[in-house]
């Protein structure tokens, strides 16, 4: 009844197609705040060698690795029996991957809160097989929309769509996710997830390096257009996470200060939360300039976790500028400066340099293949 159900709405539903999606960690960051979900951001990674880099990213809840895609690609050992808590989906419509791969990064980590249009979805998905799943994605009116909002505007409408032939760049996203203390890759092209071996949380990075850069030299001989991204915790949200128990810290030692007759100018906000815990004093100082000291240790690093905020934020606005730029339609504009420039006689002679220009290219081009050989 499930699959039967699910399959009547994709019928409907893939009359609307996906569009293909910028590998940014603005388009992706945005993507995942439209889905519902908070305090979760994504970062493009350079390398995964530095440790004092991929420290300043963490917690990573998961790896999106893009690749150019070819039927070529290296056979791995998929699991089509797997670990039930494990969610995993098949891509069945087109252009839809990226948003798969970062599905299935959130739907595999129970600390990121999913907000209610993920947390219905996947309970509705639960007893689905992976193909229903993947049906059941791309026919979530939310999902789609928040999709297809980064869909670039066309001067022309299109009766059909042409296929894609050898000749053609295809691109592919995939993601890594440690689960229940295993490694996998989730392929939305395969009939299973495949498991790359056990980890913890502190290692799977480690695991996941080697995979990826023989994924990377097996192909870097003909391509080098590859993309990694982390989808990991808002710094934001950590900072503030964090700034909450320093204030909760402050409010104990003002409290113990008290308790030793000393004085003490405070904020409200600096005030412990109803009565302190007789152990959360008992483990401070008890000497009054220890305790200021640790006092002026905390506020100072709050202030630092307080820079970390803005520079998240400012981040934040600069993504949003990014992403209205990329969704703005540029096309009126265009045309009108065509017209402009073909009303004062200038657009002709700028056609017909670009022609010779691009002709003399051509020509210079092959006639040092010719040279070449």
């Amino acid at each position: 009844l499930f699959k039967l159900f699910v399959f009547s709405i994709y019928q409907i539903s893939i009359m609307s197609e996906w569009c293909t999606i910028e590998s940014d960690p603005a388009v992706f960051t945005e993507l995942i705040q439209k889905f519902g979900v908070e305090g979760v951001k994504v970062e493009e990674l350079f390398t995964l060698e530095d440790d004092a880099y991929l420290h300043d990213v963490k917690p990573i809840y998961g790896l999106i690795f893009l690749f150019k895609w070819s039927p070529e690609q290296p056979k791995s050992e998929v699991q089509e029996v797997f670990d039930p808590e494990l969610f995993f989906s098949q891509q069945t419509i087109t252009n839809s991957c990226a948003t798969q791969a970062i599905l299935s990064i959130l739907f595999n980590s129970p600390e990121v809160s999913l907000g209610t249009n993920l947390t219905e979805l996947k309970s509705f998905m639960g007893p689905l097989d992976p193909a229903s799943k993947g049906m059941s994605i791309d026919s979530s009116e939310v999902i789609k929309a928040a999709h297809n909002s980064f869909s670039r505007p066309e001067p022309f409408i299109y009766a059909g769509k042409k296929p894609a032939t050898k000749d053609d760049d295809v691109f592919h996203f995939v993601s890594y996710v440690p689960f229940n203390g295993k490694l996998y890759e989730l392929d939305g092209l395969q009939k299973g997830p495949i498991m790359l071996g056990e980890c913890t949380e502190e290692n799977w990075l480690d695991l996941a390096k080697p995979v990826i850069a023989e994924r990377i030299q097996k192909s870097a001989q003909n391509e080098i257009r590859f993309n990694l991204m982390a989808v990991c915790a808002s710094r934001k949200a950590v900072a503030e996470k964090k700034i909450s128990e320093i204030k909760a810290k402050k409010g104990f030692i003002n409290a113990k200060l008290l308790s030793l007759g000393a004085d003490v100018t405070m904020d409200e906000e600096e005030m412990a939360d109803g009565d302190p815990n007789p152990e959360d004093l008992a483990s401070l100082p008890d000497a009054v300039e220890e305790l200021k000291a640790l006092y002026a240790q905390l506020s100072s690093t709050g202030m630092d976790y307080q820079s970390e905020i803005a520079e998240e934020e400012a981040k934040f606005r600069s993504y949003a500028k990014e992403n209205a730029r990329r969704k703005h339609n540029y096309i009126p504009f265009i045309l009108n400066m065509l017209k402009i420039l073909s009303a004062k006689g200038e657009l002709k002679p700028m056609v017909e340099q670009a022609i010779k220009v691009k002709k003399e290219k051509e020509e210079a081009k092959s006639k040092e293949g010719a040279e070449a050989n």
